[in-house]
């Protein structure tokens, strides 16, 4: 039988079955009758069976401004067990003072100026909370930017399916998500004057006979006549459709979404939210009302229009309020009604493990336990120094009686310059260290080199980042410079330095407000302005650019052609007069004061060793695309600055943890899993790792250009250089920052190449490790022994050995060398060797 008819599986040696590998955690989830350590029979429960742990009123205090301002409030209960409760209507809420403000329902009116206090009472607790109620006669105008153009996002007029749309819809346009407030205003008072807006006859403006459909309306009815959103818009026309005087118009500096989060007991629970916008003198304006709500998980916590969240099935879901251009969220889990669950007691052995228990606690999901010692060499070794370990390694290993084994390992393997290696791999794929027209071949390579130095020597991350983003000089002279070579254009350039160094896509501000993150236009162009002074020339070598500052250009908003001073993201305006403007960028950029850096990089090696990112993905940090466990990010970012941004600091951190050593193997309660950490995650082994590992067993040499031969693949410098083998399991091609360069996925391509290809076929032959292998006197059992341990980093199972041995035994020397061949070559095709587990 040839080997193209053998399954990746498995193969044919002398006329019989070889073996099936399988990789753990294929068979790891236990019969329904089976249960798994800490989780108990579920058991429905109609009401809260814990004791009560607490209670909380949202917002914490009731300010009141105007007559036309109120204040929802939301009463949540905690119990011992984790689980929420909104318990706003069976609260006792008193009010001291009941001259000051009334009550309707949930929400709060003002009456009287003055201050007062709230007495929250339930089920024995109890909780006071400031009241402080001003101008409470005053009845402010109505604004066309705090009170109308929300209309619009709340209705979904100015979304790009509707009226936002490049070319707007039904002969009527305005900005996206609002992001041109004044051209708004004239496209609706001065385009089709009198049709669209009616300052005669208000209720005959088309803007309002549209919205309640009593004419013609392709997006239908969107609100009712008597409804508050009407009365805004029906009043705003009645009083002239006035525009704001942008000078004296309080700026949106903030929104607060309470409760923060909510564990739901079962399908049909329900927690209303209520949402704060905050201004810079201090006040602040509930605005529930108007803002756009939206879950990113509606089958586990669908979420209303008005804010009401309504337990599904059992899940996480984060429930979001958009209001002018912020966006914030809050978390929400689900989990069956009554279940009872009892987290199993095992040691933390670091913050990591805290953290992430925490979370598992609240999710009641039951870590699976730890991987045995075979499983953990091969996966440190492979994510440490993306390489197998050798016999004589698994030997010395497995061998020790050490306790402290495992954290000794680590040690060694951070200290081997295959460590550097693999993490020189990863910053040149981030920053598309490939030659192209504008960077030469040997620009390319003094830019790797440099890098490689750096790493090498394990220098600070903040350092390095620093260097590389303000350099100046030529691309021979000062390799950073190929920074500014590899994107010349200046958007481009801007929105690589956000993605790579703050993990952050900001692409979508270039044209418009974000929808879902707070980045505006003028966050995007003022963040451009830093990289609008680059100068670029030519040098004596015509393949050498000296990239300097040339002390002048500016960035122009595309709405109004005004120049936008630089400012940091979601930072302060900074002093850049008379310096480089990439300096003063590079200190704040990879310093402390920049919240993303330390978090997105940490985020970037946890992902490396645990499969998936915190935040995935690792490069698109935003408010819609939360975390999955918050605390522990940002406990890894603050662990990551402590330490000066020391990569091997927090690679230990990382492997040290049970979290990173635990088992495939899933449990009844954390089979579903796949963001929480709570087992390991089976990963295809990256294109340059797996290339190299098989050239490490099979004792063989590749050749690359630029390289001389038996450089490994993960040496490679130059992304343009590549392999048929490389090229079909995923490699980079460093053409664009994104994380989604490197593919990961399994295919049909791979699984053939394998199977038929040159590689794995000619490195068998090339290395002859069979033949060394007949040469020795080793008996039968110890060769075949010798190639699990070497391919697989493990011993054989009783039952392989049963299978395979007799026919080893028995067969003369040409066929025995046959037979190990054939099983040296489906080890190198099973599913264990192609992945790490």
């Amino acid at each position: 039988m040839s080997r193209s008819t053998v399954s990746i599986a498995g193969a044919m040696m002398a006329g019989t079955l070889l073996v099936a590998l399988t990789l753990p955690g294929q068979a790891g989830v236990p019969r329904a009758d089976q249960k798994p350590a800490g989780v108990q029979p579920k058991a429905a429960a109609p009401a809260p069976t814990a004791a009560l742990a607490s209670i909380h009123f949202s917002p914490d205090e009731v300010n009141l401004t105007t007559a036309r301002d109120r204040q929802s409030f939301v009463v949540q209960a905690t119990y011992a067990d984790g689980i929420t409760r909104d318990i706003t209507k069976e609260a006792a809420v008193t009010v001291a003072n009941p001259a000051l403000l009334k009550r309707e329902g949930a929400t709060f009116y003002p009456l009287a100026d003055g201050t007062t206090t709230l007495a929250v009472k339930f089920g024995g607790q109890s909780i006071s909370v400031p009241v402080k109620v001003a101008q409470a006669t005053v009845q402010p105008p109505l604004s066309f930017r705090l009170d109308v153009m929300p209309i619009f996002m709340r209705a979904g007029c100015n979304t790009g399916s509707c009226h936002g749309a490049a070319r707007g819809r039904d002969g009527f346009r305005i900005s996206l998500f609002g992001f041109d407030p004044q051209g708004d205003h004239y496209r609706l008072t001065r385009e089709m004057v009198g049709r669209r807006i009616n300052l005669a006859v208000p209720s005959d403006s088309t803007l309002l006979e549209k919205s309640i459909g009593a004419v013609q309306h392709t997006g239908g009815k969107r609100f009712e006549a008597s409804s508050e959103l009407y009365q805004t818009l029906y009043h705003w026309i009645e009083g002239g459709a006035p525009n704001d005087d942008v000078s004296k118009l309080p700026k949106l500096v903030g929104v607060d979404l309470y409760p923060r989060a909510a564990v739901l007991d079962g399908k049909g629970s329900t927690q209303q939210m209520t949402l704060r916008a905050r201004y810079p003198d201090g006040s602040d304006r509930d605005v529930t009302s108007l803002a756009v709500f939206l879950s990113n998980n509606d089958g586990s916590a669908a979420v209303s229009s008005d804010g009401l969240v309504t337990g599904g099935e059992r899940g996480e879901a984060f429930v979001m309020a958009r209001f002018g251009t912020y966006t914030v969220g809050s978390q929400f889990i689900v989990l069956p009604r009554g279940l009872k669950f009892e987290y199993p007691r095992e040691p933390e052995a670091s913050y990591i493990d805290k953290l992430v228990g925490d979370k598992l606690r609240k999710l009641r999901i039951a870590p699976s336990g730890m991987c045995d010692d075979e499983v953990f060499l091969r996966r440190a070794s492979l994510d440490v120094v993306g390489l197998t370990p050798t016999v004589e390694e698994y030997n010395r290993f497995m061998n020790s009686t050490d306790p402290a084994r495992r954290s000794k390992l680590i040690d060694e393997l951070l200290e081997r310059k295959e460590f550097s290696e693999i993490w020189v791999n990863q910053w040149a794929e981030l920053l598309q260290i490939r030659s192209t027209n504008t960077v030469s071949y040997k620009s390319m390579f003094l830019y790797y080199n440099w890098l490689v130095e750096r790493l090498s020597k394990n220098m600070p991350m903040d350092q390095m980042v620093q260097e590389l983003l303000g350099p100046s000089g030529g691309t021979f002279k000062n390799p950073a410079t190929n920074f500014y070579q590899t994107t010349t254009e200046t958007l481009p350039l801007t929105e690589n330095v956000a993605q790579v160094f703050m993990g952050m896509r900001i692409q979508c501000a270039q044209c418009h407000n974000h929808p879902f993150d707070r980045w505006t236009q003028d966050d995007y162009y003022s963040f451009a302005a830093f990289f609008a002074q680059i100068g670029r020339k030519g040098a004596e070598d015509y393949r050498e650019t000296i990239v300097f500052n040339s002390g002048g250009g500016e960035v122009a908003h595309p709405v109004g052609g005004r120049v936008m001073a630089p400012k940091f993201l979601g930072g302060e305006v900074p002093d850049v007069a008379g310096k480089d403007r990439r300096v003063v960028l590079a200190k704040w950029l990879a310093s402390p004061q920049n919240p993303w850096f330390a978090s997105s990089f940490a985020n970037r090696v946890w992902s490396h060793f645990m499969g998936a990112g915190i935040v995935e993905p690792v490069d698109d940090f935003r408010v819609s695309n939360p975390a999955s466990n918050p605390e522990l990010l940002e406990a890894l970012g603050k662990h990551f600055t402590d330490t000066k941004y020391d990569l091997k600091a927090l690679v230990r951190d990382i492997c040290n943890s049970r979290t990173y050593q635990r088992a495939t193997e899933r449990n009844e309660s954390n089979t579903g899993d796949e963001r929480n950490f709570a087992h390991a995650q089976i990963r295809r082994i990256k294109a340059e790792n797996l290339l190299d590992a098989i050239s490490q067993i099979t004792e063989t040499k590749d050749k690359f250009q630029g390289l001389p031969t038996g450089a490994r693949a993960v040496q490679i410098a130059d992304g343009q250089s590549t392999t048929y083998f490389l090229t079909t399991f995923g490699r980079a091609t460093r053409e664009t920052a994104c994380s989604c360069e490197v593919k990961m996925e399994p295919t049909l391509s791979q699984a053939l190449h394998l199977l038929n290809g040159d590689t794995v076929n000619a490195k068998i032959k090339q290395g002859g490790v069979i033949q060394k292998l007949l040469k020795t006197k080793k008996l039968p059992e110890e060769r075949l022994i010798d190639l699990y341990i070497r391919c697989l980093a493990r011993k054989p199972t009783k039952e392989e050995i049963d299978k395979l041995l007799p026919n080893l035994a028995k067969a003369q020397a040409a066929d025995q060398a046959q037979a190990l061949d054939d099983l040296f070559w489906a080890l190198l095709n099973s599913r264990e060797f192609l992945f790490n587990h």
